[in-house]
């Protein structure tokens, strides 16, 4: 057995734990095993140096309230939060109404609602972290080609043609998870004739921390604050007319962006990219099973309205590190469905919940119908002027009231460390 400390090695090894998967999710999810004291793997189809480039690209992830406290117990926010930029103001709104819903981080305490990062920064700070962990080897760039489960351990033969041993295997590897595939899983999917336009663009007058969320007949136009007078655009479409925007030159691109938005910030001008991703949902019946819990995409992805997705899979990564901790801590079998049955229980009211949330949201907003769009100007209306309601979704959305179902928030969320 090679000790789980060395890198580079090509000898099977022994681990507690193998993370599959290093994105936000997976390298968070390696970082706290680790942290706790387990053996941890760490495989990623991603070089070392592309995950730890941290070159801007314009793409950002809106970290909830309740997130950044996960992260901070976990000591990893300190290294990521010189590139956040805190939402201290939420603004939504339907194009064309007068009505609105205005959400102020005061009503609810002194702490930003959330923070736009960028991605390439958050890559960053992990990828250098877990790099500089005694006890996670990783692996990289390596893909599984095979995964054996047994009642005792868990084994992935991995592309380099290494052979790792697992008590436990953890899926991050995404909404389309090979793992999850290859484990028989079911899952329920579902495209919308939606996609979204990502992009960062500039801006002459300043956003002052407030993000915007502008409800349109296609879907919802978001506007998110970034560092300096610069914010990241999250553009719903439908899939029929994505095409045609995509080929339009930078100025007449920026034109589009302003017939939709306005002018409330200025002159827009692109600060970078664009990309493209179509919009569904994959939600998998089963989280758990032998040997084997998916967290992240590979549990769940949902629409990206009010830019939930990354931190539901956070919730994930603390609900299933506290769970084993503790029972790896007692001497138990950490990879037995029953040291993971609470996990699948705690994750699924959340995980259900907020995908209808965001699913009923999408649908009920992208749409030109007018007895719908009466209804939805008077329930904005009338949330603005319930400050109970409002300091109730308010307290949702930052991940601070126990997710969407109103569950117990995990020890990292409420800032107790393992």
């Amino acid at each position: 057995m090679t000790d789980p400390g060395t890198k580079g090695a090509t000898a099977s090894a022994a681990f507690d734990v193998a993370v599959v998967g290093a994105g936000l999710a997976g390298s968070t999810a390696a970082f706290a095993l680790a942290s706790a004291g387990l053996r941890v793997a760490s495989i990623d189809r991603a070089a070392p140096e592309a995950r730890a480039d941290a070159g801007f690209d314009g793409r950002t992830t809106a970290v909830a309230q309740g997130t950044k406290r996960i992260l901070d117990t976990l000591d990893l926010w300190r290294d990521i939060a010189p590139a956040a930029t805190p939402i201290l103001d939420i603004r939504v709104a339907e194009k064309g109404s007068r009505l609105y819903v205005h959400y102020d981080h005061r009503d609810v305490g002194d702490e930003p609602l959330g923070y736009i990062v960028e991605n390439s920064a958050i890559r960053a700070a992990l990828a250098h972290r877990v790099a500089a962990m005694e006890n996670i080897r990783v692996f990289s760039p390596a893909t599984v080609v095979r995964c054996d489960r047994t009642e005792s351990r868990g084994t992935l033969r991995l592309s380099t043609g290494e052979t790792l041993d697992a008590a436990l295997i953890v899926a991050a590897d995404g909404k389309d998870s090979p793992l999850r595939a290859e484990a028989g899983l079911p899952v329920t999917r579902w495209r919308y004739d939606q996609s979204a336009i990502v992009c960062c663009v500039r801006h002459p007058l300043p956003h002052a921390n407030v993000a915007v969320e502008l409800f349109l007949p296609a879907g919802p136009f978001a506007l998110l604050p970034m560092q300096g007078n610069m914010s990241s655009v999250v553009w719903t479409e439908r899939n029929d007319a994505v095409p045609s925007i995509m080929k339009l030159d930078d100025a007449r691109f920026v034109a589009e962006m302003h017939s939709r938005f306005g002018d409330w910030f200025g002159a827009f001008s692109l600060a970078g990219p664009r990309w493209v991703h179509p919009l569904g949902v994959t939600f998998a019946h089963q989280i758990a099973s032998d040997r084997l819990a998916l967290v992240g995409d590979a549990a769940h992805a949902i629409h990206p309205i009010a830019g939930q997705g990354i931190n539901l899979g956070l919730r994930d990564v603390a609900d299933l590190v506290e769970e084993v901790v503790d029972a790896w801590r007692l001497g138990l079998d950490i990879g037995h469905s029953s040291a993971l049955v609470q996990y699948e229980k705690k994750r699924r009211a959340d995980s259900l919940a907020l995908l209808a949330a965001t699913d009923g949201i999408n649908r009920l907003f992208s749409n030109d119908i007018l007895p719908l769009r009466i209804a939805r100007n008077l329930g904005l209306g009338l949330v603005e002027r319930l400050p109970v309601v409002k300091r109730a979704l308010m307290r949702q959305a930052m991940g601070v009231a126990g997710g969407v179902a109103g569950g117990a928030l995990s020890r990292l969320a409420r800032g107790i460390p393992l």
